[in-house]
């Protein structure tokens, strides 16, 4: 099993040695600083693994469980904790797919699990979201999609591009959907805890006994660099799986992520974490909003929840070339163009990174390039 870059990785590696000076589409929340968690360190705990569950912390598990609403459901045997959502996606799919499944995912959406399928040999299915809808799931056509052969269903929720969230409702009527020939049901749910417009949305390892849930500390609460993530389901096998490969490859997860990640896991350090990142981040989501529709050649449909959205080009710009253009002298602003996720004509816009993004900076760039392109 060979596994090809996806043009997503590509472009981000192709541009890694670039020096932006404005950044539009930041997908994180403003990042805390280590001393923010020195107070409730412990100078003389033991960086030694050894003795520990190979499933993560207990303490940092049961956090997990309390933290996405499942305390009355799951026990903390039914978390692995895993170096980031990646991680636990990675060894979710792995064990659970071979080559011949069908694999049913959405587009546009996190590309993980499609570039996976096709390395394994399964077949993948792409239900594709109704942008004229705000970006919907077509529950009609994931529906049609379903067959005997169908191994796995895999989703974000928020959606991992667009900020459009499905609804308990919804959530519900995949879990027939999947339950109907045994399919497994994973649901990333890396943005959860900053939705705009409603409460978040159940996590699907309550809802269903095939549900994978999975996420991390590294969006919402802005620790990408603790690579600390989980998966989250009631099938004990299937989480045994997991450790099993985990043992073949990462083995365990780092103490100091786990310890850190604990720490802004407990219920009043997440309650003030997620206040100001929802606060932060509304702020400058109207800000960007106004924006949009201040300039001609812009239009998006406003997230309904996380970080980031999808914004339409007008007609005739593609955005890789636009992405590109706008990356070089003078205007040294980085964003992530549509094409990255099979969008030509659209651009990945955000709100997160905090005033070291320098968004406004950004975004004034961005307007001098538009208003001479075509030019």
């Amino acid at each position: 099993m060979k596994v090809k870059i996806h043009t997503l990785f590509q472009y981000l590696l192709d541009t890694t040695e670039t020096d932006p000076e404005a950044f539009i589409g930041f997908s994180l929340a403003e990042s805390p600083k280590l001393g923010d968690f020195l107070d409730d360190l412990d100078p003389e705990m033991s960086l030694d693994w050894n003795l520990q569950s190979f499933r993560g912390l207990p303490s940092l598990r049961q956090r997990v469980i309390d933290q996405a609403g499942l305390a009355t459901i799951c026990t903390a045997d039914d978390v692995l904790v895993t170096a980031g959502a990646a991680e636990a996606n990675y060894l979710a799919f792995m064990q659970l797919v071979d080559a011949g499944d069908e694999i049913i995912t959405e587009t546009p959406g996190w590309p993980q699990i499609e570039v996976l399928a096709k390395a394994r040999g399964a077949t993948v299915k792409l239900v594709e979201r109704n942008e004229a809808a705000g970006w919907a799931l077509p529950l009609d056509q994931l529906e049609q999609f379903v067959t005997e052969k169908t191994r796995l269903i895999f989703l974000t929720n928020p959606n991992n591009l667009t900020g459009k969230l499905l609804s308990q409702e919804e959530l519900l009527r995949i879990t027939q959907i999947a339950d109907r020939v045994g399919a497994w049901l994973i649901v990333d749910e890396v943005y959860a805890g900053l939705e705009w417009t409603t409460n978040r949305a159940p996590s699907i390892a309550g809802l269903y006994e095939r549900g994978i849930t999975t996420g991390s500390v590294s969006k919402a609460l802005g620790l990408q660099g603790l690579r600390t993530g989980w998966l989250i389901c009631r099938d004990k096998n299937m989480v045994m799986d997991a450790i099993v490969l985990r043992e073949n490859s990462s083995e365990i997860m780092n103490v100091m992520g786990e310890v850190i990640a604990e720490i802004a896991l407990r219920p009043d350090q997440l309650s003030q974490a997620l206040a100001k990142a929802r606060d932060d981040s509304m702020a400058t989501l109207e800000y960007l909003d106004a924006y949009i529709s201040a300039e001609p050649k812009l239009s998006w449909h406003r997230p309904e929840a996380g970080l980031i959205g999808l914004a339409r080009l007008a007609e005739g710009i593609d955005s890789d070339t636009f992405a590109k253009r706008l990356l070089a002298a003078p205007y040294k602003t980085f964003l992530l163009p549509g094409s990255a996720y099979g969008l030509s004509n659209h651009i990945r816009l955000g709100v997160g990174g905090g005033a070291s993004a320098k968004l406004e900076v950004g975004l004034t760039r961005m307007s001098k390039l538009l208003a001479k392109w075509g030019a």
